[in-house]
């Protein structure tokens, strides 16, 4: 090759260069995800730790920096119980740094006792998603959302005893016990069985 013709290609290997460090410069910003993509994140994980894992209770956990997206949240996290080990264990999944205890990445905290008031799941009972959730329950809601434009939606995943089977609640608010809305949807079937207000 010449010096004149090493001359005429190096722009071109200079602005490839360019292109190839532009693109992994470019970092993808963080995305709610939904209730069961996060279920199945954390059970993988978990899996080490009991082989024989039930759900307690899945929870969506508020972070104001995230922009609401319906049907996902940003942070969940998840009490598994094993019967053989009479244990339970909370674990944390969160796409976003929000706090000391709400971190990027999945967390698992200390270990408890499987009390007898705990009602597991097995995790394949849950079939539907959130995404799914709030489509079935938002025509039910759709007054209650227009008075309460800003207010968060929280979404809780339990076995119920009067359904023989996992529920989603859709909460307008932090939790149960301070809202005045919630719409219950079967978590097997994905069909609407309340509004609580």
């Amino acid at each position: 090759m010449t010096r004149r013709e090493l001359f005429a290609i190096t722009p071109g290997l200079f602005l490839l260069n360019c292109a190839d460090s532009a693109k992994k410069a470019v970092v993808k910003a963080p995305e709610p995800v939904t209730g069961l993509h996060a279920l199945y994140q954390m059970y993988t994980f978990a899996r080490p730790w009991a082989q024989d894992l039930e759900v307690v209770r899945l929870t969506s956990l508020p972070i104001p920096e995230m922009k609401a997206v319906a049907g996902k949240a940003a942070a969940w996290q998840v009490v598994f119980s094993s019967e053989t080990l009479g244990k339970v264990r909370t674990y944390t999944f969160s796409v976003y740094d929000e706090s000391v205890t709400i971190r990027e990445g999945i967390f698992a905290e200390a270990v408890g006792s499987l009390s007898r008031d705990m009602h597991p799941f097995v995790i394949a009972t849950a079939a539907t998603d959130t995404d799914k959730v709030w489509e079935v329950g938002f025509p039910h809601s759709q007054k209650y959302v227009a008075e309460h434009k800003d207010m968060p939606v929280t979404y809780v995943l339990e076995d119920d005893r009067q359904a023989d089977g996992p529920v989603w609640r859709m909460i307008w608010g932090v939790s149960a016990a301070s809202s005045g809305f919630s719409i219950e949807v079967d978590a097997r079937t994905g069909s609407y069985r309340r509004t609580v207000s």
